[in-house]
């Protein structure tokens, strides 16, 4: 049994020449034929295992998944309920803060990887934001721009930092345009500390309402 869905950008409309087509395969065991460049795959058990525990991925996929292949006819995710409430907004957004602040640290340390590490960067707060999101709003936001898209609780830095982090991140993953420079790389860091504020402001906001 086999079921392919899309989900990610091209299923809220976002698509642009920056992003990829996010594909998912769920199968019995392991497919061959499948490539693994090309798909997430996943098997029919983790994924009720995701669902069951609540995980970011499958509310993803819960909400911004389209069908595109069945073998047996069926949706397989739409046979499922909802999953499970997502409990670990905190203890999650505190990884991701985690991971920026090591991030910034190797940069601060050496320049010899700063796009790898301003790719780090983006990453950490891309999915700090979609955590929080997940936590506290109504509605989740899964877009790459999800800390300038969350309401009052939006990451307010410079649009042309954010793009040059954002950038970097497809350089690493992707391999494609510019590099990032020096002045760039120096401007990108002067928004560190309202980056790092506004993690703990974010933090502090999720505490308060589990207290």
């Amino acid at each position: 049994m086999v079921h392919i869905y899309a989900f990610g950008s091209i299923c809220r409309g976002e698509i642009d020449l920056g992003s990829d087509v996010d594909l998912l395969a769920i199968v019995n065991e392991n497919v061959n034929q499948l490539d693994l460049n090309i798909f997430s795959v996943y098997s029919y058990k983790r994924i009720q295992e995701l669902w069951r525990e609540g995980n970011p991925f499958a509310w993803h996929l819960s909400l911004e998944s389209k069908l595109i292949f069945s073998d047996n006819k069926t949706d397989f995710l739409r046979t499922m309920s909802c999953p499970a409430p997502y409990k670990q907004g905190r203890n999650d957004c505190l990884k991701f803060k985690s991971i920026f602040n090591k991030a910034v640290d190797s940069i601060n340390f050496s320049l010899d990887s700063y796009i790898f590490d301003l790719s780090t960067i983006f990453l950490a707060i891309r999915n700090f934001a979609t955590c929080f999101s997940l936590s506290q709003l109504e509605r989740p936001n899964f877009s790459r721009h999800s800390p300038k898209s969350i309401g009052n609780w939006s990451l307010r830095i410079n649009d042309i930092a954010y793009d040059i982090f954002m950038r970097a991140r497809i350089l690493c993953t992707r391999g494609i345009g510019n590099l990032i420079s020096t002045d760039e790389l120096y401007f990108a860091l002067s928004q560190i500390l309202e980056i790092g504020n506004w993690m703990e402001r974010l933090i502090q906001k999720i505490g308060q309402k589990n207290e």
